[in-house]
């Protein structure tokens, strides 16, 4: 299958969406998303570029993936990118298309030259988990993620 990985525009925002809530589902939490498209296209491409979105696109056009990240800053590392999600619709994983993204991902990091790359995993995603330990990914079990919703 024939993949293009490009960047996100504000027209995939309806697309990069259902994707969200299609993770949402996946993770039990259909309930704790609040954004719509047009809030998703308003936060990449208003004022402020919140985020960054790469989407995986076959030769139909069709969006099978997207990841969503941003530009972050550690104290100890400087600028890093932090991956908020990375999903792959449910009828093409296993087929290379998160693989591809990743590395394209990577590249992108590079190319920002930030120091360091981050993301989070449920622990009870074990296919996420082995998927990451494959591209070299150091899983963290130390760090708790801690939240405040406002």
């Amino acid at each position: 299958m024939e993949v293009n990985i490009r960047q996100g525009n504000a027209a995939d925002m309806h697309a990069v969406h259902q994707l969200v809530m299609e993770l949402a589902l996946f993770e039990k939490a259909p309930e704790e998303v609040i954004t719509s498209p047009e809030i998703l296209a308003q936060d990449a491409f208003g004022e402020r570029d919140n985020f960054y979105t790469l989407v995986a696109e076959s030769e139909s056009n069709e969006i099978l993936g997207i990841c969503l990240y941003y530009i972050a800053y550690s104290s100890w590392k400087g600028r890093i990118l932090f991956l908020d999600d990375i999903v792959i619709r449910e009828a093409y994983r296993g087929k290379g298309i998160g693989r591809k993204m990743m590395l394209a991902l990577f590249e992108i990091a590079k190319e920002k030259g930030v120091k360091q790359m981050r993301w989070q995993v449920l622990d009870w995603n074990k296919n996420a988990i082995v998927f990451y330990e494959s591209l070299g990914a150091i899983i963290d079990k130390e760090w708790y993620t801690c939240k405040m919703n406002f």
